[in-house]
């Protein structure tokens, strides 16, 4: 694509319009910094139905949040809103070039506030249920289906050490390991005298309830069926394709590594949200666009005034 540049200049262009990117634009634009957040594709908590454990929104569907968000955002001039997506961050910091969708734009700053990609396993009738009976986090949903008939899929011992904290939200659990791993002698002896069952066999797909937007069974390869109406799991996850092209570093379990100011690999790119942390939800992802955004605006506003361009 032929980018053309729209001689725009901003301090700080935010990629990513969810909890992190909405809450870095709020403080920037406080800051009375000049802001471009950019917005566009698919919202990886597109399949819930309500964000919860966030204080004041709590039960909030996520596209009345991000509404409410941009709404806010009016107030302040200096922030500009736009639905187009980050393609490329060139240059050098405090003289980057960003590659939009659309054209090309300055900036000193970025801020990648951009989510994971869940890698949903070819299990049928997972995908259908994503988001509607399968959830990764029980501070999250755990309320709602409590002493319900919880599933958890694990992916290795560690997701079998998890069902021990999940105990909190039902006394009714069952642990698949989808027969993909050995549980060791003592972590069984631990889960099942948490009153846990362990399920070895493999898993050959979820079968929905008449409504479709409920569980009623996980169906094994033999054909035999074990009811549930739940399920927690965690998905393999990897980094959006924005991050890959910028060449960020990651850490050992695959996030964006960050320096204590929130600060990336490179120079002048700050990351908050999802992609730097395994502890993953929207009040967590704000606050981390929060963090960033002081971090950032601080330096930078020592910097200008040094430079005499305040």
């Amino acid at each position: 694509m032929n980018m053309k540049s729209m001689n725009e200049e901003y301090d700080v262009v935010i990629a990513g319009g969810g909890p992190s990117g909405l809450s870095a634009a709020l403080v920037l634009g406080r800051a009375r910094k000049r802001v471009l957040l950019c917005d566009s594709g698919p919202r990886r908590n597109a399949a819930a139905e309500r964000i919860h454990g966030f204080v004041t929104r709590d039960g909030t569907p996520p596209s009345e949040f991000r509404h409410i968000g941009r709404e806010q955002l009016r107030h302040y001039p200096n922030v500009s809103v736009r639905d187009v997506r980050v393609e490329d961050v060139r240059g050098d910091k405090g003289a980057f070039e960003v590659s939009l969708e659309d054209g090309v734009v300055r900036a000193r700053r970025v801020i990648v506030g951009v989510g994971m990609v869940d890698e949903l396993p070819p299990i049928p009738g997972y995908r259908e249920l994503w988001g509607k009976a399968i959830f990764q986090c029980p501070y999250c949903h755990g309320w709602e289906v409590q002493d319900g008939a919880f599933a958890l899929i694990a992916s290795g011992p560690p997701m079998v050490e998890f069902s021990l904290f999940l105990r909190g939200w039902t006394k009714d659990l069952v642990v698949f390991t989808d027969a993909r791993f050995e549980v060791a002698d003592d972590l069984r002896r631990r889960v099942l005298g948490a009153g846990i069952t362990i399920e070895e066999r493999a898993i050959a797909k979820l079968i929905p309830d008449a409504s479709g937007q409920h569980l009623e069974a996980i169906e094994l390869a033999d054909g035999a069926r074990i009811a549930r109406r739940v399920v927690f799991a965690r998905p393999a996850q990897r980094q959006p394709a924005l991050v890959t092209r910028l060449d960020l570093a990651l850490d050992e379990n695959g996030f964006v590594r960050l320096s204590e100011h929130r600060e990336t690999s490179r120079p002048g790119i700050y990351a908050a949200g999802d992609s730097t942390t395994m502890m993953q939800g929207a009040l967590v992802a704000a606050s981390s666009g929060a963090h960033a955004a002081y971090m950032l605006n601080h330096e930078l506003t020592m910097e200008l005034a040094a430079s005499g361009l305040l």
